[in-house]
């Protein structure tokens, strides 16, 4: 194996703007804090924004330059923490997501836009977007309903196109497993960038061929497995009643119930030895499985304090894996068909 003295260049990707940044994004989902369908949790628990700025601001003095969210986490919490984390700081890109409505005074999800006027749902979503980021222009917004059929996914694209025109927006693109979908707007100046799940366990061969055939940016959501790769998770492990890895949705494939999924946890023993080559942490051995795979990845892992936002920069001194550790993680890890994770 690799000798743990190696030393590699910080992985860096160059944005459909033209900008260079490191190809380490941060996930704001958790910072967003409790929201809800029902009586259904879809947030990670409680936050503390003040903890959850200090992050962001840590992130930032690493050189971390991308941050993902969407309006829905914590019904606009999470807009609103990033936005007034960065405030003025427009080296930094932000990149946020809309398709789903909800309430922020109740924090209730309350379906998705797709029954209504998707023009104009798409246009009070991005206005209310710039106000809690506390912008004049997102960088990136993104289509957040995974499996919209693509004719209505197109009405979104159109009115994106003409707030890009406006200046209100620099580029679009899509939060989808699908590459069918994706391929058909991959095409359009406007449409820059894929998020999809993507992680040691679940490849995705058939979206990064969209993605590079189209020169595109894969955003990689789930880098971690929602946390599992970080290796911190023991089989049958439960988690607080209030996090989203308590539900039983179809696409939580890695928790059951608020529990890791033994087989998961087997898995993860069993390469657990390769993704610590070079002296990493499993979860930036995870990191630099996804930079070794393409060079079109920008993984998004998601944070809630100021040490795990260290130990995710970290992995960027260390760069993406040997090629022989490659050779051997993807012998010795076992996947489900591409396609399987369907993780928001």
């Amino acid at each position: 194996m690799t000798d743990r003295t190696e030393t590699h260049q910080i992985p860096i990707i160059r944005l459909w703007d033209g900008r260079e940044v490191p190809r380490l994004g941060l996930g704001c989902w958790a910072i967003g804090g409790p929201f809800f369908a029902g009586d259904t949790p879809l947030g990670y628990g409680t936050v503390d924004d003040a903890e959850s700025i200090a992050a962001v601001h840590c992130a930032v003095d690493f050189g971390i330059r991308f941050f993902d969210t969407a309006d829905v986490y914590g019904a606009g919490h999470s807009e609103a923490v990033l936005g007034q984390a960065l405030e003025g700081r427009d080296e930094v890109v932000i990149a946020t997501k809309l398709g789903n409505r909800f309430d922020p005074a109740t924090k209730q999800m309350a379906g998705g836009i797709a029954d209504g006027d998707l023009r104009q749902e798409t246009r009070s979503a991005v206005e209310a977007s710039l106000r809690r980021l506390r912008r004049d222009r997102i960088d990136l917004v993104q289509l957040h309903l995974n499996d919209l059929a693509v004719e209505p996914a197109g009405e979104v694209f159109d009115e994106l196109d003409r707030l890009r025109a406006a200046g209100v927006i620099g580029a679009y693109g899509w939060s989808t497993d699908f590459p069918d979908r994706a391929a058909v707007y991959a095409g359009r100046p406007g449409f820059v960038a894929v998020q999809h799940g993507m992680n040691l366990f679940f490849d995705a061969p058939g979206l990064l061929g969209v993605v590079e055939a189209h020169g595109l940016i894969s955003i990689n959501r789930s880098p971690l497995a929602m946390g599992l790769l970080t290796g911190k998770f023991a089989a049958g492990q439960a988690l607080p009643a209030d996090d989203v890895r308590s539900n039983t949705f179809g696409w939580m494939d890695y928790f059951k119930d608020g529990r890791v999924v033994p087989g998961f946890a087997e898995r993860l023993d069993r390469i657990r030895h390769l993704l610590t080559t070079g002296g990493r942490s499993p979860a930036q051995g995870a990191l630099a499985w996804l930079w070794a795979k393409s060079p079109r990845t920008l993984p998004i892992p998601g944070f809630r304090s100021v040490t795990q936002v260290r130990e995710n920069a970290g992995a960027l001194e260390k760069g993406p894996l040997p090629d022989d550790v490659m050779a051997e993680v993807e012998r010795l890890v076992d996947r489900p068909p591409e396609g399987a994770a369907r993780a928001r």
